[in-house]
């Protein structure tokens, strides 16, 4: 049967207030339409998690949406600090759970392989044991030395954005791979979000690209331009010039709430959003193709 929806319907049945949400995504392929449709549905109190939180959870917690943030490394990346997330946690607003990366994505594995923890080495990282009572150490049973020990994470929603997707949700992605596959088999629920809607034998000529496999898959939504201002490979190129100007905006909270009013409030869904960036944006993030060669599966 397939699961393709509405981004709107799947947002509304399967993000409930209060939920751990992970949008995934690394450096390329962050879901900022779901991001938006979360905030145009006055979703609330969600526990926002991510191994960088960029824009889009600056975005939602300006929005009023989140109650806490789970991440590592929190910044505008190549800019300056994520101001809004930065200063709501200062201010004692915003609850939040600092990890390294490789804590974070350790703490999906965990969850995806229904471990209640698993070890990591030490690392340099110390104040963040001081700062996280959530991160331990415990002894080697072997009789080596101590090791890190992080909690399993388990979203109640996972949102992954990719290339192409089939209508039950067998997804491929390619370019830099993050954190998507251990988001989605450790998360109860999985919304995909697809540059692409293709037929379900386009994905079965390339398998090993596909990461995200329909049986975790609850929803499959097309929206193209998804993850704007960050980057499709493939698709069309990251808006440095959003980040910069993203920098400014975050500033003022009346330049914020303007901003959320016009771009997310004022459009009704992603396709509004992206015909309202106009086509000198448009023609600036368009990207050549570079076709990778052909790969011969073999019949038997």
């Amino acid at each position: 049967m397939s699961k393709l929806t509405s981004l709107s319907d799947a947002i509304s049945r399967f993000v409930n207030d209060g939920d751990v949400v992970y949008a995934a995504g690394f450096t390329h392929l962050i879901p900022f339409a779901a991001g938006h449709e979360i905030i145009r549905l006055k979703k609330r109190d969600l526990v926002l998690a991510r191994a960088t939180p960029d824009l889009i959870y600056d975005q939602m917690v300006a929005a009023d949406c989140a109650r806490k943030v789970i991440f590592s490394y929190m910044g505008n990346p190549g800019v300056g600090s994520l101001r809004i997330v930065r200063s709501a946690i200062e201010q004692g607003k915003l609850e939040w759970e600092e990890y390294s990366h490789f804590g974070m994505i350790t703490r999906l594995q965990a969850g995806a392989s229904g471990l209640p923890f698993l070890p990591m080495n030490q690392t340099g990282a110390t104040d963040l044991e001081k700062a996280n009572p959530k991160i331990k150490r415990v002894p080697d049973p072997y009789g080596g030395k101590d090791v890190i020990v992080v909690p399993a994470l388990n979203p109640d929603v996972a949102i992954v954005h990719v290339q192409r997707a089939d209508a039950n949700g067998n997804s491929h992605l390619w370019g830099i791979i993050g954190e998507q596959k251990e988001a989605a088999f450790a998360a109860k629920k999985v919304i995909v979000t697809a540059e692409e809607i293709v037929d379900e034998s386009v994905i079965r000529s390339d398998p090993n690209r596909t990461l995200i496999p329909s049986v975790v898959v609850d929803a499959v939504c097309h929206v193209p331009y998804a993850c704007h201002p960050s980057y499709a490979q493939g698709y069309y190129d990251r808006d440095n010039e959003f980040y910069l100007r993203w920098d400014k905006v975050s500033e003022s909270t009346e330049a914020v709430q303007s901003y959320l009013d016009e771009w997310v409030y004022g459009v009704k869904d992603r396709e509004e959003y992206w015909q309202k960036l106009g086509e000198e944006t448009h023609k600036r993030l368009q990207v050549k193709p570079r076709m990778s060669e052909a790969i011969n599966y073999g019949e038997y």
